[in-house]
């Protein structure tokens, strides 16, 4: 074994020196050969044909250890790459040549962890058949694959699972034994005294303890005035969306009013019901839950709070009438001028509306435009690409025949050199296999007899290990009675006993509990008078909020009157402009579109995704505008009915 495992040796050690980026085969070989001369014939042999096949079949071989690595050999070191790739290379293609007992013989030499791994990887025959077949029949034949390497490697499947297995009883640590058995130093046992058995403590009495009172369930649970929060909160979070969305399309308004569209005619609305897609359905009407009215529990800081500043209000209202009635003057001048101001603002308002509309319907047009002249571009480098296309195909197919032909001449050239390897490596193989038997009886032998010894040594360590845990747990016991009404005698100051102790501390509880009860009725009482304080103030600050929701809502209602006051159409010069510029450039998308349809006229062919495009936003402005139509008829009338709730 120790012949084999040198040759191996050697053949690592030169794949490891070879480089395939700046080395080739034929040099590297010829230079390994010039460095084994001082070997003997049949080593230099043997170690030049191992050598020369895992360069030839090198990329075979780099495949199954690649993948090794990646699998089940992740713990494996790296430095033994190269010994997996010439046992790969013994297995595949020296097998049959070799005979299984002198394989058998190189796999012994070898360490038995790293390549019962390996061998299991590699022989399993779920891999074989699957990506390993795959892999291979892209660099050979797919038939000269299966022929002349799997279906050998499938044959000797069970003969190498026997193999792992044998090598698998083998512990890693266990190097083959040699015939001369050195001496081996025994060990004496110490005389020591034997250590005494440890006394086990006496457990500590365990003290009671009071129950403790169980936690109440409102603990767990949210008081009845935070629910009523939290629905009131969801309300209001609702109903903010529902205002939200109203602004929202108010301002989508600006895209379409009805005041500057343009209505289609007859025929364009004819076309549009056989051409335009399925119509835009109209969303429904969304109902919110409406809770009742449900009093919110104000705390004791916001009641005088809000009363203070009541109070105060009141006040301030005395003195202004004070002063009306000595003769101040009055606030409606500068109220009617406010009202002017504000009216004006609201037209500056409305004219930057309609600019915003107008600009993104411009913007919309010319987008439109742009569209137009990306397709004709699109439609240019669509033919040039594709002429391209059918140039580099054309190219690639010739290149890949005359790819095909030079590996079909080197996997001829490289079959007739094998033929002539094997005639000489078959004499070799006879007079070795005499050789490997007689060596393989003896380390059986040598093993059988090792693994008896360590079994019976074995099974008296366990015996005496029982034996001294058996001693070791062997109970003893020691107790002492302990007398409560006893007194312990230390010599103490108001020394007394546990249950005169205990006698005590009940009267002091009860004592305290007794004081408690006394300040817990002062602190009701307190709380009571203090109530209805708040009660009366509560009272007070409720008829001060409805005189005020009174006063508020007759003030909206002025305001929303003003509000929805039809004002006159704007003649701002901005507005004016825009609509120009509108103006030319829909006649320059019509005149764009006409000139597309004169130059490509395809009956057949669907609508283009512009024209598809144009109708899409067409009908989703006129659905726009009939919703908005919709909801300023019927929001008038709601909006001041809310307001007035609100209140």
């Amino acid at each position: 074994m120790a012949y084999y495992g040198k040759c191996v040796e050697m053949v690592i050690e030169q794949l490891d020196k070879f480089k395939p980026e700046k080395d080739s085969p034929e040099q590297f070989l010829e230079a390994a050969s010039s460095s084994l001369k001082d070997l003997s014939p049949q080593k230099q042999a043997f170690v030049l044909e191992v050598l020369s096949g895992c360069l030839e079949y090198r990329k075979l071989l780099t495949i199954v250890v690649d993948a090794f690595y990646v699998r089940d050999g992740r713990l494996c070191l790296w430095a033994d790459y190269n010994l997996f790739r010439v046992i790969c290379y013994l297995a595949t293609f020296q097998l049959e040549e070799l005979g299984f007992q002198l394989f058998c013989n190189i796999i012994k030499s070898q360490p038995p962890v790293k390549v019962c791994k390996f061998l299991g990887f590699f022989f399993n025959p779920l891999n074989l058949c699957s990506w390993i077949k795959d892999e291979w029949s892209l660099i050979y034949e797919t038939a000269y694959v299966e022929e002349n390497w799997l279906r050998p490697l499938i044959r000797w499947q069970p003969e190498v699972q026997e193999l792992i297995t044998q090598l698998e009883g083998v512990p890693a640590s266990q190097s083959p034994l040699s015939k001369t058995k050195a001496k081996v130093t025994e060990p004496k046992e110490f005389n020591l005294t034997a250590p005494k058995p440890r006394a086990i403590p006496v457990p500590e009495p365990v003290p009671m303890v009071a129950k403790p009172r169980p936690v109440p369930r409102s603990t767990y649970q949210l008081p009845k005035e935070q629910q009523q929060l939290d629905i009131v909160k969801r309300y209001n979070r609702r109903k903010a969306e529902e205002l939200l969305l109203k602004a929202n399309m108010e301002e989508l308004r600006c895209a379409m009013p009805r005041s500057h569209w343009e209505p289609p005619t007859q025929d364009s609305k004819k076309q549009l019901q056989l051409q335009v897609l399925p119509r835009i359905q109209k969303t429904p009407k969304l109902t919110f839950f409406r809770p009742d009215n449900i009093p919110v529990k104000l705390n004791t800081a916001a009641i005088l709070r809000e009363g203070a500043l009541y109070q105060r209000q009141v006040e301030k209202e005395l003195q202004r009438v004070d002063k009306l009635v000595d003769g101040a003057g009055d606030f409606s001048e500068f109220l009617e001028w406010q009202r002017k101001m504000q009216a004006k603002d609201l037209e500056e308002q409305l004219a930057a509306g309609e600019c915003r509309r107008l600009q993104g319907k411009l913007s919309h047009e010319e987008a439109i435009l742009a569209r137009q002249n990306l397709v004709q571009e699109n439609k240019h480098r669509a033919e040039q690409k594709k002429e391209e296309t059918a140039k580099l195909m054309l190219q690639c197919t010739k290149r890949r025949l005359q790819e095909d032909r030079y590996l079909k001449e080197q996997v001829e050239q490289a079959m007739e050199l094998q033929k002539n390897v094997k005639l000489a490596q078959a004499k070799l193989v006879k007079g070795r296999r005499q050789i490997v038997q007689e060596m393989m009886e003896e380390s059986r032998e040598l093993l059988q007899r090792s693994a008896e010894a360590a079994r019976e040594e074995q099974r008296q360590r366990c015996e005496l290990i029982s034996q001294l845990r058996a001693l070791e747990t062997q109970p003893t016991r020691k107790g002492k009675l302990v007398d409560l009404t006893q007194i312990p005698g230390y010599g103490l100051e108001g020394e007394m006993s546990v249950v005169e102790l205990r006698e005590r501390l009940a009267l002091l509880k009860e004592t305290q509990q007794r004081e408690e009860e006394e300040k817990r009725d002062q602190i009701i009482q307190g709380k009571r008078t203090k109530s209805q304080e708040l009660q009366n103030t509560v009272e007070q600050i409720s008829l001060c909020r409805a005189a005020m929701g009174r006063s508020a809502a007759l003030r909206w209602e002025k305001k929303n009157a003003l509000a929805t006051a039809p004002g006159e159409p704007s003649q701002d010069e901005r507005v004016l402009e825009l609509r120009r510029r509108i103006a030319e450039r829909a006649a320059e998308r019509r005149r764009q579109a006409a000139l597309l349809l004169a130059s490509a006229p395809r009956p057949a062919r669907p609508k283009t995704r512009a024209q598809l495009e144009m109708r899409r936003w067409l009908e989703l402005e006129q659905s726009r505008e009939r919703r908005l139509r919709a909801r300023q008829q019927g929001g008038s009338a709601s909006r001041s009915a809310r307001r007035l709730e609100a209140a």
